[in-house]
């Protein structure tokens, strides 16, 4: 692989893992790519792409699920090289761990796997950096478990990203006292606003309300993260994946700069 440097100490400078819900075009990807990593070394902040070669957890089977493994893999390292900049994915089996370790910067657990006991080992095992998505069944203090998997399979490098805890039968809510919970337990802790604001109420589409993304982003900044985590589109309209729930480009700017305002006052 093409040399891309990691964070060397994630805790000494924010994190943005944003992009894509799932591979599109080229030129989607360029142009997430490209403005989220200006922005970021225009705040100094660290930033990894984050894109999906296969969406394996949609609600209907004939909802779109990305380019696929092989295909996928081979556009992620495209995207690594041209933006210089380390990228990320999902992963779906030990396997799949295994052969993305390969190309990407840090492998993701997507959060209905992440008590995979087989799947975190065969992570950890990669020696690259894993983000783990909090199950929305799984309790602050549950995640240490989760952690203490990666760890004894020789990850050194970990987060654990909050994406909203189940409320009800149809929507997600995001408790705050949770970030603080995790970093007090040792963890380093992304918050995910794209997908905290979802409504997986049932139907054939997940819904959701992007009105609320940067009130979200916002207060946990607030409260205390080491990272965000944005699904980002210049149409979120005609994204192939997550449309009701995805930032739209055009608003990543402004977002960003309050969150950079916030964690200065804060600091």
């Amino acid at each position: 692989m093409p040399p891309v440097s990691m964070p060397k100490n994630p805790k000494s400078r924010f994190l943005l893992i944003g992009g894509p819900c799932v591979l599109e075009s080229r030129k989607t990807s360029l142009l997430v790519g490209k403005t989220l990593r200006d922005l970021c070394r225009t705040l100094g902040w660290d930033y990894v792409f984050k894109a999906s070669y296969d969406k394996a957890n949609r609600t209907s089977l004939s909802s779109p699920r990305g380019p696929g493994f092989r295909s996928g893999l081979k556009e992620l390292a495209a995207l690594r090289r041209i933006l210089k900049v380390p990228v990320c994915t999902d992963v779906h089996s030990p396997e799949e761990a295994r052969q993305a370790g390969k190309v990407v910067d840090i492998l993701q657990i997507p959060a209905f796997l992440c008590r995979q006991t087989d799947l975190l080992l065969a992570a950890a095992k990669t020696k690259k950096a894993v983000n783990v998505k909090k199950g929305q069944f799984l309790t602050p203090e549950s995640v240490d478990s989760v952690m203490e998997k990666l760890r004894k399979g020789g990850c050194q490098k970990a987060w654990i990203t909050e994406r909203g805890t189940t409320f009800g039968q149809g929507d997600l809510v995001v408790d705050m006292r949770g970030f603080v919970t995790m970093r007090n337990r040792g963890h380093r802790v992304i918050f995910d606003a794209t997908h905290s604001v979802q409504r997986p109420a049932g139907g054939k589409v997940t819904s959701g309300d992007r009105r609320y993304i940067p009130a979200l982003a916002r207060a946990a900044a607030a409260a205390g993260i080491d990272g965000l985590f944005l699904e980002v589109h210049p149409n979120p309209a005609r994204a192939l994946s997550d449309r009701a729930s995805m930032l739209p480009l055009a608003q990543a700017e402004k977002l960003l700069r309050q969150i950079s305002r916030i964690l200065y006052a804060v600091s």
